[in-house]
């Protein structure tokens, strides 16, 4: 009887690990940021909440021209990344009268194109390990 039930419960354990999602990491790099007033914002998105709000957000300093996040316990799927420099710190992206960004910003993968940033562009894809992707403004 000990023993069946050593079965069961060493069964029981091993299946319950296995449906736990395993979470990796995303660190993100910003160079050459053009000043260390400020911060950089870093919002991370998935498809159907893109550019409304983010999955998760954090911000950093900028040291030397070089601000740097992780993003931990993220599951595996499909993101996206939009950051900006905030350089006189009012939590939000200031634009011209005309709409034109006043502040600079980036988006994972870098794409070069005019207008808001569209998740076809900007996403990747995490699986099963962690990533580091560098976001130039």
């Amino acid at each position: 009887m000990k023993i069946l039930l050593i079965l069961i419960t060493t069964t029981v354990l091993f299946l319950s690990t296995e449906i736990v999602a395993q979470t990796h990491s995303i660190t993100i790099r910003v160079p050459n940021i053009s000043s260390n007033d400020g911060t950089v914002k870093f919002a991370l998105y998935q498809e159907d909440n893109f550019r409304i709000t983010p999955t998760k957000a954090i911000e950093s300093k900028i040291t030397d021209g070089v601000a740097e996040i992780i993003f931990e316990d993220v599951e595996a799927g499909d993101y996206a990344i939009i950051c900006y420099h905030d350089k006189n710190d009012n939590d939000k992206m200031d634009f011209s009268e005309s709409g034109m960004p006043l502040e600079s910003y980036g988006v994972s993968n870098n794409p070069a194109s005019f207008g808001p940033p569209q998740y076809s562009d900007a996403y990747f894809v995490l699986r099963d390990k962690n990533i580091s992707l560098e976001i130039k403004f």
